[in-house]
């Protein structure tokens, strides 16, 4: 039920942070959409199956319910004790030179050296993947120069990517935080929706943003269909942006979810694998096709 076209892939391969450059050797994922489409349960469900193929996984979550380390399996006392790191005032601090709320009488790093982030703040999931809780900023003004925005700003430009390694980051909802410098380094955008208006004009929007913004490589998530109604419903409301689409996977509705939620792993061990499981371990595939492509052309 999916459509796969190659694409090109993009051009620039190295990620600026300080003096230093560093050469990408694995990828970037960037996990979009409306609230409540299943994005959460996605980006769990991908970083298991990256893991079981080889890959060192990390788990972004960016979303302010900060819902990832439990569907990733992290044991929910474990859970419920993450700080995220814009609440991390003492590193915020120490890597912006400003503390968040003290007003503006300090020198504000705008490119603050994180590169031990993960080894620090980095939470170890079951089967190896590792989850960072970003936590976010509610701006007052775009481009807000506050010393939380600069950090998760440096962050995203800065995680390291080893060899066969692949980051996941699981977004707020919506597309307003989906800016420039958030979006720098991300090789591809997984835009989820469900079969309403509104979802679909959510990811509509992020089609469009994604392309303006240079990720080269945009791949449709379409949750919870039921009908084939539901399919020719979505691709009238896109029209168009189905242009920039790279390919669609479409995910039936799942029963199995509300039994074992949040975690996600009882989906994963079921045999034979469910037609949900079956299109989620598609869309791993492109992105690691697609991830891979852009490795290699970024070497050539």
């Amino acid at each position: 039920m999916c459509e796969e076209h190659q694409h090109s892939s993009r051009e620039d391969g190295t990620v600026q942070s300080d003096d230093h450059t560093k050469t990408e050797q694995g990828f970037r994922v960037v996990i979009t959409g409306k609230g409540g489409v299943g994005k959460t349960t996605l980006t769990a469900l991908l970083s298991h199956l990256f893991t079981e193929r080889g890959f060192t996984t990390l788990a972004v979550d960016e979303d302010p319910q900060m819902n990832l380390p439990y569907a990733v399996g992290v044991p929910p006392d474990e859970s419920d004790r993450v700080v995220p790191l814009t609440k991390n005032l003492d590193y915020v601090e120490e890597k912006t030179g400003a503390r968040p709320g003290a007003g503006w009488g300090l020198m504000l790093s705008l490119n603050p050296d994180v590169s031990d982030v993960v080894e620090r703040f980095g939470v170890e999931g079951p089967g190896g993947v590792k989850i960072l809780v970003m936590g976010t900023v509610v701006a007052a003004a775009a481009g807000c120069l506050c010393p939380e925005n600069a950090l998760l700003e440096s962050v995203m430009r800065y995680i390291n990517l080893r060899e066969h390694e692949v980051i996941l980051m699981d977004t707020q909802a919506g597309v307003e935080h989906f800016g420039r410098a958030m979006a720098e380094g991300f090789d591809q955008a997984v835009l989820v929706t469900d079969p309403t208006f509104n979802a679909v004009q959510v990811v509509k929007h992020a089609a469009t943003l994604a392309h303006e913004l240079g990720i080269p490589t945009i791949h449709l998530v379409v949750n919870r269909v039921r009908s084939e109604g539901d399919i020719r419903k979505v691709q009238t409301i896109l029209g168009d942006s189905l242009d920039l689409i790279s390919d669609q996977f479409y995910l039936p509705y799942e029963e199995g979810l509300l039994a074992c939620e949040p975690d996600v792993r009882p989906l994963l061990t079921s045999s034979p694998p469910s037609p949900f499981i079956e299109q989620v371990a598609g869309l791993q595939r492109a992105l690691e096709r697609d991830g891979m492509v852009g490795h290699s052309d970024h070497h050539s």
